[in-house]
């Protein structure tokens, strides 16, 4: 039927589907997102669950062994960060003395570059910081809404991860239903692949925290830099999220070392050594990992990072890129969906579908590599 439509409302079909999903995830995002998550983590899961029922596990046990697992892996983070930031409390005459001597050299700095004395920016100081305090006790209400909603988050889960497992193939008949049976080989197909795509792209991820809080912490230990566990951590966590979590990582990272040292050299150390490690991570170590399973290129990560933050938060920062790359697989194997499937991909077309017909049809093309240089 939709095919007798003309192109236009049929891509302007395409967009209106596109809006009303984006408007279901805003409006639903604090029911949507558990259940999302619970999906990717319960796919994770897949393959201890399967080993637990081919050694005679009863169901339940093997569903509930993992989830405890991951219930343990959350509790040590949690217990980490606890742990760093009681020392960070009690450090904390050291760390305030640290940024009193950093903001007078800084006063010092700009009184020596431009006309305004330090009175001047005592009272700029002083203003900034009262306007800090107003914005801080009007967002306390918000940020215990916040924390509340967080424990529902992680209370609701362990039910959803649970039953999804138990009811996994209610849901693939589910799905089954909804195609031809002449489609069913392509959904089986779509169905293996997005799961082996998951699967690599989750485990890469706890691999890739794993060896970068070893390699950054363990390298800023040994030179002497304080905290260095905590801003390995913390950076291996943060860049998790495409290209925005590795800045914010950065100025963590110096935030963290300024006020541990009243000298710049820690800071240009910290700088170096990160740049040192995401150098081995994104050329060496990582592709060798999930590289070659996720290909989305950059733009499309990016844009999906910020949409997802805007949606969702930052569990929508951390959920973009495996959601992309589920649309890809579902979009490569759809006809009528097959262009998006070359929109969100790395694989460029060999020559310009300006000058060469045959790169402007939906059928298999020469493709080259998306970071190559050309």
């Amino acid at each position: 039927m939709t095919n007798n439509l003309p192109l236009t409302v049929k891509r302007s079909i395409e967009l209106l589907g596109l809006m009303a999903i984006a408007a279901v995830m805003v409006i639903g995002r604090d029911i949507i997102m558990p259940i999302l998550m619970a999906f990717f983590i319960s796919i994770m899961l897949l393959p201890l669950y399967r080993f637990l029922k081919r050694k005679k596990v009863p169901e339940s046990l093997a569903i509930i062994l993992p989830i405890l697992l991951v219930a343990l892996f959350v509790a040590l983070i949690i217990w980490f960060f606890s742990n760093q930031i009681g020392i960070l409390v009690k450090d904390f005459p050291q760390i305030k003395a640290n940024v009193t001597q950093h903001i007078n050299s800084l006063s010092d700095w700009i009184s020596r570059i431009t006309h305004y004395d330090d009175k001047q920016q005592k009272a700029f100081i002083q203003t900034k910081s009262d306007d800090l305090m107003n914005m801080g006790t009007s967002l306390a209400g918000g940020a215990a809404v916040t924390l509340s909603g967080i424990f529902v988050f992680i209370g609701l889960l362990p039910i959803y991860i649970y039953l999804m497992l138990f009811y996994k193939d209610i849901i693939l008949r589910f799905i089954f239903m909804w195609f031809k049976a002449d489609d069913h080989p392509k959904v089986k197909g779509a169905i293996y692949e997005t799961e082996s795509i998951i699967k690599s792209y989750l485990i890469g991820l706890l691999i890739q925290i794993t060896y970068m809080t070893i390699l950054l912490g363990g390298i800023l230990m040994l030179i002497g830099i304080k905290h260095a566990l905590l801003i390995g951590v913390i950076f291996a966590i943060l860049n998790l999220i495409p290209y925005v979590g590795a800045l914010i990582g950065n100025l963590i990272g110096v935030l963290l070392t300024l006020t541990s040292s009243q000298e710049l050299w820690p800071v240009l150390t910290v700088l170096g050594v990160i740049a040192f490690v995401q150098f081995l991570d994104n050329n060496i170590l990582m592709p060798r990992i999930v590289g070659s399973k996720v290909k989305i290129n950059a733009l499309f990560s990016i844009l999906g990072v910020f949409i997802g933050g805007s949606i969702a938060g930052v569990s929508g920062m951390f959920l973009a890129l495996p959601i992309v790359a589920v649309l890809k697989i579902i979009f490569d194997r759809t006809e009528s969906f097959k262009q998006w499937g070359v929109l969100l991909g790395d694989e460029r077309p060999a020559k310009s579908p300006m000058t060469f017909p045959v790169f402007r049809k939906k059928k298999a093309v020469a493709t080259k590599s998306g970071i190559e240089k050309g």
